[in-house]
C-alpha cells in the first residue's frame, strides 16, 4: 500500500485558540521593538554574536558542544588537530556562514520561499559544502553509505527510525516534500498565518526526515528563515536554538513537544488528518512561547541603557582609563567613528587619547574592516560573560 502524502496532515491549524492568539500578538509586538534603539551597524555586529550563539545552541541539540571559543576560532580559519573536534569546528562555521547568508537575504529581500524545495536542498547542500568523506558517511547497524549534500532520502538503504518515529519511506520523500512545500508556502498569506505556519512546518519537516542527516540544522536554519518573511526576526537579533535547547521548562522540553506532536490523530474531534490536530496546537503554542521568551531574554541584553551600563563595569573591572567608557559609548551610540576622532570623544591629549584608543582595539571591543578604516563595536568571545550574562551556560 503506497503511503499517502496526508500523512502529515493537519499541516496547519483550523482554529485558532485564545492563547495562540494572544501569543501570536505579544510575538509580533515584542520582536517589533527588540534592538529598535540601536544603530544598524551596531545591530549588525550583534547580529553576528547572535550567529555563534545560534550555532552553539544547535550543536547543543545534536549532543556536541562546542564551545563559543572553538567557533570563533573555526570562524578565523583556526582548527583543532584532533579530527573529531575539527569536524565539529568544520560544521559549526558552515552553520554560522549560512545563518549570515539567509540573514543578507533577508536584508536585500532576496530570501526565496523558505519552505520551498530548491532553498531546502540548497540549504543542506551549503551546511555540507566543506565536509570530508568521514562527515558524509552515514553508518547504521547493517547498512553504510556515503550521504550526498543538497540530497533527498531515495534508497531503501536510506530508511531510517528516529526514536519511536518511523519517516515515511524513502522513495516516498519527493513527494511528501512537495505536498510540505505547497502547504507551508507563504506567497500570499498574511503575517498570523506565517507566524503560525513557523513550528507546524519545524514538526513536520523533522517528521518526514527529508535528508539521511542534518534534518534538526536545517529545520532549524529554516525557520530562521521563516521567521524573517514573517517579519518577527528582528534582523537577526534572537535565535530559535537557544529557546529549543533549553526550553521552558528544562532542556527536555523540545524532545518530549516534538514527540508529543507526533501523536496520530485521537477521535473524531481531533482534525481530520492522521496527525492529533490538539497535538499540533500544542506544540505550536510551546512553541510561539519558546520564541516570546528569547525575544524578551534578547531585548534585556540588548536594551541601549543597559548594555552602556555593562561597557562601563567592564571599563572598570579592566582597570581601564575611564575615557575608555567614552570611546565604546559613541561606538554604541553612533555605529561606528573615525579613528582620528579618538582624542576628541575621550576628551584626552593625542598621545594619551592613542594609548588609550590602543587598549581597547587590543581588547577587540573596536575594530574596523580594514586598516586604517572607521571602527564599530565588537563583542569578541572573551568579553560575552561581562557584557552578556547567561548567554551561553559557560564561555
Amino acid at each position: 500500500m503506497e503511503e499517502t502524502v496526508q500523512r502529515i496532515e493537519p499541516a496547519r491549524l483550523e482554529d485558532v485558540a485564545e492563547p495562540i492568539s494572544d501569543a501570536l500578538a505579544e510575538l509580533s509586538a515584542s520582536s517589533a521593538v527588540l534592538g529598535a534603539k540601536l544603530h544598524p551597524r551596531t545591530a549588525a555586529n550583534l547580529a553576528d554574536l547572535v550567529r555563534i550563539m545560534n550555532t552553539y545552541y544547535s550543536n547543543l541539540i545534536e549532543g556536541h558542544n562546542t564551545r563559543p571559543r572553538d567557533i570563533e576560532r573555526a570562524l578565523a580559519g583556526e582548527f583543532d588537530k584532533d579530527q573529531e573536534r575539527r569536524n565539529l569546528q568544520v560544521e559549526a562555521a558552515a552553520h554560522v556562514r549560512l545563518q549570515g547568508e539567509i540573514d543578507r537575504l533577508a536584508a536585500e529581500g532576496q530570501l526565496p520561499e523558505p519552505a520551498s524545495l530548491d532553498f531546502l536542498r540548497w540549504l543542506h547542500a551549503e551546511f555540507y559544502r566543506d565536509a570530508d568523506e568521514a562527515m558524509l558517511r552515514i553508518r547504521g547497524a547493517d547498512r553504510e553509505f556515503l550521504m550526498v549534500p543538497g540530497r533527498w532520502r531515495s534508497q531503501p538503504e536510506h530508511d531510517v527510525t528516529v526514536g519511536r518515529h518511523q519517516p515515511p519511506s524513502s522513495d516516498r520523500v519527493e513527494a511528501f516534500m512537495e505536498h510540505f512545500a505547497s502547504r507551508y508556502r507563504f506567497q500570499r498569506t498574511g503575517k498570523a498565518a506565517r507566524i503560525l505556519a513557523i513550528p507546524a512546518a519545524h514538526h513536520r519537516f523533522n517528521y518526514i526526515h527529508p535528508f539521511p542527516d542534518g534534518n534538526g540544522r536545517v529545520s532549524r536554519l529554516m525557520s530562521h528563515a521563516m521567521a524573517h518573511e514573517a517579519g518577527i526576526a528582528a534582523h537577526g537579533l534572537w535565535s530559535i536554538s537557544r529557546g529549543l535547547a533549553r526550553g521552558l521548562e528544562s532542556r527536555g522540553d523540545y524532545k518530549r513537544m516534538m514527540d508529543h506532536a507526533d501523536m496520530p490523530r485521537q477521535g473524531d474531534r481531533d482534525g481530520r488528518g492522521n496527525l492529533s490536530m490538539r497535538a499540533l496546537a500544542d506544540f505550536t503554542l510551546w512553541f510561539l512561547r519558546v520564541c516570546i521568551d528569547q525575544v524578551s531574554f534578547m531585548s534585556s541584553l540588548f536594551d541601549l541603557n543597559q548594555l552602556a551600563r555593562r561597557l562601563q563595569r567592564f571599563v572598570q573591572r579592566y582597570d581601564l582609563k575611564p575615557e575608555a567608557f567614552r570611546l565604546l559609548e559613541e561606538a554604541l551610540l553612533r555605529g561606528e567613528f573615525d579613528r582620528g576622532e579618538a582624542s576628541r570623544i575621550a576628551g584626552l591629549p593625542e598621545r594619551t587619547a592613542r594609548r588609550v584608543f590602543t587598549e581597547v582595539l587590543e581588547l577587540g571591543l573596536l575594530a574596523s574592516d580594514t586598516p586604517k578604516g572607521p571602527v564599530s563595536l565588537r563583542f569578541p568571545v572573551d568579553t560575552l560573560d561581562e557584557l552578556f550574562p547567561k548567554l551561553f551556560p559557560e564561555t
